[in-house]
Formats: C-alpha cells, sequence, structure tokens
C-alpha cells in the first residue's frame, strides 16, 4: 500500500521512500508525493534517484492501493530492488501549474453552480489550461464574458482553499458533494477526501490545490462550443 503523500501535503516537492514492488519499467514506493493520473488532472513528472542512480519518471498511475511509477530504464538487469531507498523529486514547475489549473476549474465550477445550477458533464486539464463541459440549453459571447468576469472577482477575493478527509456518511450527508453528472467515486470507497474554497464551493476530489485562490492568476476564457444540445464546453487558459 502507498502512502499518498500528495493527499495532505500538495506543496510537498521532495521525499524518502522505499521501493515495494517491481513491474517491468515501474515500481510501487511505501510512500509518493508524485500525483497519479485521476480526475481529469494529469499525472507528475520528475525523478527517482538512489545513490549514483537516477531515473526519469514518465507516468505515474493508481492500481488498486499502490501508486506505480513508470520509469526511463529497463530495471531487469539491476537485481533485487525491493527495500531500495530511493529519493523523489517533482517536477515542480509542472505540479505547482496543475495545482493551480485544478483549483481554476474548481472555482468555474463553483460560480457556475452557485448562479446558474448547471452540473458538470465532463472535463480536462493540462498545466494552465483546461476545459469543463456544462449541461447548458444556450451559451453567448456576452454570458461567457460575465462568466469570465465571475471567476475572476473568485480569484481576486483570495479564498482560502482546504482539504478535508470525511466518513463515507457523512460526506454524503452534505448537499450537492457530487458536482459532476454522473457520480464517479467507487461504491466501496469508506472515506471521501474533499476541497473547500471557502465561501464558493465545496466538492469530492482527490486532486491537488492551492492554498488560497489568489495563487490562480487570472482566468481567462478561450473558447466556448456546443458538444450537445444541453451540453456546453468552456475552455480556459490560466495567464
Amino acid at each position: 500500500m502507498t502512502d499518498p503523500l500528495y493527499h495532505t501535503d500538495a506543496y510537498l516537492k521532495e521525499f524518502d521512500a522505499s521501493v515495494t514492488a517491481v513491474e517491468g519499467n515501474a515500481v510501487a514506493l511505501d510512500r509518493t508525493a508524485f500525483y497519479p493520473s485521476g480526475g481529469g488532472q494529469p499525472h507528475d513528472l520528475g525523478l527517482l534517484a538512489s545513490g549514483l542512480k537516477m531515473w526519469n519518471v514518465t507516468k505515474v498511475r493508481k492500481a488498486g492501493a499502490e501508486v506505480w511509477h513508470e520509469v526511463d530504464a529497463d530495471l531487469a538487469g539491476l537485481g533485487d530492488l525491493i527495500g531500495l531507498k530511493v529519493h523523489g523529486r517533482l517536477d515542480w514547475t509542472r505540479r505547482y501549474q496543475l495545482m493551480r489549473t485544478h483549483t481554476a476549474m474548481h472555482i468555474l465550477c463553483g460560480v457556475i453552480f452557485r448562479d446558474y445550477g448547471a452540473s458538470v458533464t465532463g472535463g480536462n486539464m493540462e498545466p494552465l489550461k483546461g476545459r469543463m463541459d456544462f449541461e447548458f440549453e444556450t451559451m453567448r459571447q456576452e454570458f461567457v464574458k460575465t462568466i469570465e468576469a465571475k471567476i475572476n472577482v473568485e480569484v481576486a477575493a483570495a479564498r482560502a482553499v482546504k482539504v478535508k478527509s470525511l466518513p463515507r456518511a457523512e460526506a454524503f450527508a452534505i448537499p450537492d458533494l457530487i458536482r459532476t453528472k454522473i457520480n464517479l467515486l467507487p461504491a466501496g470507497i469508506a472515506e471521501v477526501r474533499t476541497v473547500e474554497i471557502e465561501g464558493l464551493d465545496l466538492q469530492a476530489d482527490g486532486g491537488t490545490h492551492v492554498a488560497n485562490t489568489r495563487e490562480v492568476g487570472r482566468i481567462r476564457i478561450v473558447d466556448y462550443k456546443s458538444k450537445g444540445k444541453i451540453n456546453k464546453r468552456i475552455e480556459v487558459e490560466i495567464e
């Protein structure tokens, strides 16, 4: 089982860990700050080092209770790596950009839900850009400009962003905790991680975020389009 350090400290840039399993060119660790792909947020990149050996982490994925780190090396010829002590270092520029972007998406989602009651039907992100689909019948340029102004008010408001872990029953007693049209939380999950933008938004979420909306920077809506009769896409970039 991998201890997901990214869930409790999104600002952790480096960490020490031990290899618990090896599969091809991937290692599982007992603890990690590397975020695996999930919830629309891409996986982290970075380095793993042990002594004079150093590997680039090219992909991070979660499988059951393990987080696997794929590296740019053939590990087969290195002998038994179980128990090997490694030092991990994130590509912090990329991670911090993703944290800013993910929080920006929550600001967008929070404003639209608060003011228009529209559910999210899909989304994705890259560093400093992302898109979200909402259950809207129509969307016009003036309406989009209004949304852009509103979300940047929330950035400037410097709202605190807080993360908690709640028992499943307590979490699901919170109205509108799930903002996506379909509840993607596994049925057997015992605790639900929540991300709250104080005074604006509270959602179930497993990603990494900045601690204050002011860190996001200016959000620009760069495009919008129809993806169906009641499905409209908003694309954003972060300055």
